[in-house]
């Protein structure tokens, strides 16, 4: 998708729609067809429609006889944006249709006036029964494609409706505060001053949640590298790499590069080496990086290919944030249930397998390893794990608490904090 460089003169409606269009139809990602030119409305309804796309997709499938060319697959990502005001956001029923319909100007489609126009004000009248009909199955129940719904009720019996309920919720800001510059109370009090309402996240000793999302530009202390914007649960990743003063560190797949940014606050004199695969994601580490004002050898690379980025190095720590489903931080990504495939899972497997293993030869004896993904899939964590501890008898599991026996699971919602997993593990001297 061509992005429009005015996009502040775009409808948002329209810019929705052919936003929407890219990621349901081209397979765009949604933080890749947003620009940074539109607006928090164009953002709602993106995010919004996305969420909850399996009951949409259900209702249009109800509301249209038959489905529109590839080509107008803009107009019924328009009327997904209707339906989505009306049922979610609580539009009032003139305005969302008169609206929508207007949109179609801009979309240059105005043949489609009446077929819109009817489809939404066919809602209206039968919206009851609809919704009703619309809910009938279980991917629009619980807005989850069905091959998702049945790994996360496999995985997890006992959860499993809540997790899908938490993935379905917003997430809150967490700020990661550089104890560097301040300790948290203290950044709770320049918050508190701010007139900001925040509190402490239990358990994470870095992490501050905020009452309300804010600009980033309001935080005081901000453009200086007091805080960052990550997760509670992502900030674990550098409290449980547990770095030392002088430590030689890798960071593998380190954008956009929060954890590096954590790794290099949380002990004197690092020597971190982070790499990652994309030039463009690796410019927002940069970027992060710079903000903070600290440094790491930042290195395009391919993790497998060690030689190009550690030839004669070994390290003390090593982060492995692994490519992964990305099933755990689905709130902050709702397009992941447009764009993951079921068959991508044996293949994230194999790669995760395939980096633990080029990366474990480069931990010295005694070193530490984080194995880290935002999956709740225990096929991408605690069989991962369990797979590669038989097949290394120089690697010993620590035990990050006394309830994971292969890590720790943390579900979306957990204290406020994202689905990931961590292990924990030891190289010993044993190589037989």
């Amino acid at each position: 998708m061509q992005k429009n460089n005015n996009k502040q003169a775009v409808n948002p409606r329209v810019a929705a729609a052919r936003i929407l269009q890219s990621v349901i139809y081209n397979g765009e990602s949604l933080s890749t067809a947003l620009s940074d030119n539109d607006s928090p409305m164009v953002s709602d309804l993106c995010y919004g429609s996305l969420r909850w796309h399996e009951p949409l997709s259900a209702l249009i499938s109800i509301l249209m006889s038959k489905s529109l060319k590839k080509k107008d697959k803009d107009v019924e990502c328009l009327i997904r944006v209707g339906l989505y005001q009306i049922i979610y956001q609580k539009t009032p029923d003139h305005a969302a249709v008169g609206e929508t319909v207007s949109a179609l100007k801009g979309l240059k489609k105005p043949w489609a006036k009446n077929l819109v126009n009817a489809v939404l004000r066919n809602f209206l009248r039968g919206q009851v029964k609809l919704q009703k009909e619309m809910l009938a199955e279980e991917p629009a129940r619980y807005a989850f494609p069905q091959w998702l719904i049945d790994r996360i009720r496999k995985a997890w019996p006992d959860n499993w409706e809540e997790i899908l309920e938490q993935s379905n919720l917003r997430s809150p800001m967490t700020l990661r505060v550089n104890l560097n510059h301040q300790t948290r109370d203290a950044y709770l009090q320049q918050l508190n001053d701010a007139e900001i309402a925040a509190g402490p996240l239990e358990g994470v000793s870095t992490a501050v949640k905020l009452t309300k999302p804010q600009n980033v530009k309001d935080l005081p202390g901000f453009s200086e590298g007091s805080s960052s914007v990550q997760d509670g649960a992502a900030q674990l990743a550098g409290i449980l790499l547990d770095c030392k003063e002088g430590m030689q560190v890798l960071d593998a797949c380190a954008a956009p590069g929060g954890k590096t940014g954590h790794i290099l606050e949380s002990a004197e004199n690092l020597k971190v080496i982070a790499i990652d695969n994309s030039e463009t994601r690796m410019k927002r580490v940069s970027e992060n990086l710079e903000r903070l004002n600290l440094k790491a050898n930042l290195v395009v690379a391919d993790a497998l290919d060690t030689e190009a980025y550690a030839k004669d190095i070994l390290f003390d720590r090593i982060l492995l944030d692994a490519p992964c489903s990305a099933t755990g931080v689905i709130r902050r990504h709702p397009d992941i249930k447009v764009l993951r495939r079921n068959s991508d899972i044996a293949e994230l497997q194999k790669l995760q397998a395939a980096m633990l293993q080029a990366l474990w030869e480069k931990l010295k004896p005694g070193g530490l390893f984080l194995y880290a993904t935002c999956s709740i899939l225990p096929e991408e964590n605690e069989d991962q794990i369990r797979s590669f501890l038989d097949n290394n008898a120089n690697a010993e599991i620590v035990a990050i608490d006394s309830s994971e026996s292969l890590g720790k699971q943390i579900f979306p919602g957990d204290n406020s904090m994202d689905g990931f997993y961590y292990a924990k593990i030891q190289k010993t001297n044993n190589s037989n």
